[in-house]
């Protein structure tokens, strides 16, 4: 059973991080010739296009990218509940969902930055993907490189930011409960 609750998180956990993406890089605006971005767009266009017939964008949001994020993020935690003989409370779903997908965009965060810092090591010059991955990161680390300055050519903001995204993280495992963790 335990391969069988591995193998779905795994397929779930993938689809949410690829609509995450896709409005994430909507929301940057990132450019969408990439070839990162175009996989992300083409992946995900046969379930979004349709619910975009029915649900319009909002103020630049994708709203019917998000609500299929979070369907799915309430999906995962229904199907894990309902294998594992969990107690079934939809109440508990709609919130245990939210927390999920918030969950699973923090972690998606965390390894793009993770990833950025060890390209930056190896990438010399102009690369599509670095750029896509600072595009990506620079709303949420421009802020704390506002108030870390750079010690010694040493940017910390990305160390800062891992902190805040565990600290973040920490609080939100203890609202989910044991078959949610994610």
């Amino acid at each position: 059973m335990e391969a069988i609750i591995y193998l779905l998180r795994f397929v779930f956990d993938a689809f949410l991080m690829i609509l995450i993406l896709r409005v994430w890089l909507q929301l940057v605006r990132a450019d969408f010739y990439n070839p990162v971005s175009q996989f992300i767009v083409k992946v995900s266009n046969p379930l979004v296009i349709p619910l975009r017939r029915i649900i319009p964008g909002l103020g630049g949001v994708d709203l019917a990218t998000l609500l299929l994020a979070y369907i799915i993020a309430t999906a995962k935690i229904f199907v894990i509940a309902l294998l594992t003989g969990a107690p079934l409370h939809i109440g508990v779903f709609v919130f245990v969902g939210l927390l999920v997908l918030i969950k699973q965009a923090g972690f998606l965060l965390f390894i793009i930055m993770l990833v950025m810092a060890l390209m930056s090591w190896v990438v010399q010059g102009y690369n599509p993907t670095m750029m896509l991955l600072q595009q990506l990161t620079e709303p949420f680390l421009r802020p704390i490189k506002k108030i870390v300055p750079n010690i010694g050519g040493l940017d910390l903001s990305i160390l800062i930011a891992f902190l805040l995204l565990n600290f973040i993280n920490i609080l939100l495992s203890g609202n989910l409960i044991y078959w949610a963790q994610v």
